[in-house]
């Protein structure tokens, strides 16, 4: 066969969840399907963390905003190629395909109500161009995947999918996060003191920044060892307008906000922490806390969405919407040596039953029984 992959954003420098899951479910074909030919079909960019193989090939394709590229430039590119199947990896695809189409839907948060109103203008865009594209194509797919059956569940009560339309494929874990991965050098680029909470957010309601930040003023207040907290993705606007906005400013001095962190340099950053909080509202899978557990290091995360189904039932599992029952789960990880050593036994015993390998596998089931 000769399929196609949509893989628009995986060599752009600054990289996020989707755009991983594309990458690494990629790197697994190549390993795994030396018979079919493969068209991934992408966006220039500075970051070329994907070469080509015998039956692999890159196809650059150039347009000047995204729904351009997906809706015009993407279906020309097809045309020349004529595949015999079409996978688009990020939530949307083009409205006109005439080729057998399989389309990855991580989530349908962009449909539902917005919490809170801190998202960014490309946020806002990519949400009005998600609500308008996703109703339209779903009828053109012939099959939807999902990372996770919580996700599954919703996605077919929402939008009144057959069953038989739509499966789930978690999403692995790279061999990269590992206890191993120590390098004082690394995480002293972002983090100067020896021991530090780490929290990845950004201006996304849905990662509750400001709970998570009302929950750690409360933890300072609890802690002996008030350790500082590392914030990843955020700019330090956000987080001044986030503190200003919930009487917090008092709890800056002990916030480190370096931006974006490469993901080749996380591993470091996860083994470095003494805890990772993890306390979105919505996740459909939630990538980064299985990370966090195979880099030996304790989860305090929510009990809401597709993060139970991940984290499992050992996990530390808290209300999002209850910050001093996240401070607590911090200061009990500090004051209980034994249930500390014992979640970094169940966080890497838990992340071991995911793999890139067993996702590219059953990606290559689908695009056969396809």
């Amino acid at each position: 066969m000769k399929i196609a992959i949509e893989a628009q954003r995986i060599f752009r420098k600054h990289k996020h969840g989707m755009d991983f899951v594309a990458l690494e479910t990629i790197r697994s074909l190549q390993q795994l399907d030396r018979v079919n030919e493969y068209f991934i079909l992408v966006s220039p960019g500075e970051d070329r963390c994907l070469e080509e193989t015998g039956n692999f090939h890159i196809v650059e394709v150039k347009c000047p905003t995204y729904a351009l590229w997906e809706q015009v430039a993407l279906p020309l590119s097809l045309s020349r190629i004529k595949p015999d199947l079409v996978h688009c990896t990020s939530n949307t695809a083009p409205l006109y395909c005439p080729y057998p189409l399989i389309l990855t839907l991580h989530d349908i948060i962009f449909l539902e109500k917005k919490k809170g109103g801190n998202q960014s203008l490309y946020q806002r865009l990519g949400r009005i161009y998600r609500r308008w594209v996703v109703p339209r194509v779903i009828s053109k797919c012939r099959l939807i995947i999902t990372v996770s059956e919580y996700e599954k569940e919703h996605i077919q009560k929402e939008l009144c999918l057959d069953a038989s339309t739509i499966t789930t494929v978690y999403n692995g874990l790279s061999p990269v996060f590992s206890p191993s991965r120590k390098d004082r050098a690394i995480v002293q680029k972002y983090m100067p003191e020896e021991e530090y909470l780490f929290f990845l957010g950004n201006t996304d309601p849905k990662k509750n920044t400001a709970g998570t930040l009302k929950a750690y003023s409360l933890y300072l207040k609890r802690s002996r060892r008030k350790l500082p907290l590392l914030i990843a993705d955020l700019d330090e606007s956000v987080i001044d307008a986030l503190l200003l906005k919930e009487g917090l400013t008092e709890i800056k001095s002990r916030l480190y906000f370096p931006g974006y962190i490469p993901n080749k340099e996380l591993p470091y950053i996860y083994t470095g922490a003494f805890a990772f909080l993890y306390t979105s509202w919505r996740e459909s899978f939630g990538l980064p806390l299985l990370e966090a557990m195979a880099s030996g290091v304790p989860v305090v995360t929510s009990y809401t969405s597709a993060i139970p189904e991940v984290a499992g039932e050992g996990a530390i599992l808290v209300d999002p919407a209850n910050p001093d029952a996240i401070a607590q789960s911090l200061v009990e990880l500090e004051e209980n040596p034994a249930h500390y050593e014992n979640q970094v036994s169940y966080g890497m015993s838990r992340s071991k039953q995911f793999s890139w390998d067993q996702t590219g596998r059953n990606i290559k089931e689908i695009y056969l029984s396809i």
